[in-house]
């Protein structure tokens, strides 16, 4: 995820992470947060006040400011750690360190779902408000074993993508934006189910393809998508006419070299022309 955001551009994202260590040492610590949040139950809202028994972790996710002194002086789940789940974060912080990632530890970094174990983190930017977790995730060790499988270490994550967009919005981050090496201009959506598997068959040979998305029967006229196909930086067209299809052919045009080359191309031969479409051929 780090290497993503980087080749996005995005720049000020930081990783926090915490360890929610094993079943035991999060029944330990949740204990402990009970006793001290009712000790400050003056101080609760409604939805800590909900909270309290039923999942306590996510009281310390609270945004209330007037919460935010008693929350802070909360037992931290760390304090509660075995020498196992230590030295398992210790491990995850080498290895972060190791590949280059800046991290630093938030103890109020939580998940309230009983399957997380050890490792939870997430990706965040100050440049977004109160919305500033762009991706967070962590280890779902427990989860195969609670749906009935076998234990099984596990690992996930989510993202917020409207947030990244808008992260990259307000950075000016330019975004690459990926060219096909070819566009597949259609007559009509008759033609697909002769069409579809051509494509197909060239993406497996290593080709990137676009194929114009049409609504309906009609897909567009050929002058329409010709102007789509050079729009999209394609370096050839692909022309399904009816007379080509009708003689098992494509046209392959190409768009970039200036020549406007064009050549009929057998559709039962793609192993010997396939490849040739590639860019970087």
């Amino acid at each position: 995820m780090h290497t993503l955001f980087q080749e996005l551009g995005l720049k000020n994202v930081r990783v926090e992470l915490n360890s929610l260590g094993v079943p035991a040492e999060r029944q330990a610590h949740r204990a402990a947060l009970i006793s001290h949040f009712e000790a400050h139950a003056d101080l609760l809202d409604e939805d800590a006040r909900r909270r309290l028994l039923t999942n306590p972790l996510r009281i310390l996710d609270t945004k209330n400011p007037a919460m935010q002194e008693m929350v802070g002086r909360a037992p931290q789940l760390l304090d509660y750690l075995g020498d196992a789940s230590r030295r398992h974060l210790e491990t995850v912080q080498q290895l972060l360190t190791a590949c280059g990632v800046p991290w630093t530890v938030n103890p109020r970094l939580v998940r309230g779902l009983d399957y997380y174990s050890h490792t939870v983190f997430e990706f965040i930017t100050d440049e977004l408000g109160a919305q500033g977790t762009l991706c967070g995730g962590g280890r779902y060790d427990g989860l195969f074993e609670l749906l009935g499988g076998k234990p099984t270490p596990a690992v996930g994550w989510g993202m917020g993508i409207e947030r990244v967009l808008e992260l990259l919005q307000s950075q000016q981050a330019a975004l690459a934006v990926p060219v096909p090496d070819v566009y597949a201009v259609i007559p009509d959506a008759v033609s697909l189910p002769q069409v579809v598997p051509v494509l197909q068959a060239l993406r497996a040979a290593g080709v990137s393809v676009q194929m114009h998305a049409g609504a309906g029967e009609g897909m567009g006229s050929f002058k329409s998508q010709f102007k789509k196909a050079d729009a999209s930086g394609a370096f050839f067209a692909l022309v399904f006419g009816a007379d080509e299809l009708a003689r098992g052919e494509v046209t392959v045009k190409a768009l970039r070299d200036g020549s406007g080359a064009q050549r009929l191309e057998r559709l039962d031969a793609i192993g010997s022309w396939g490849a040739s479409l590639q860019s970087r051929a």
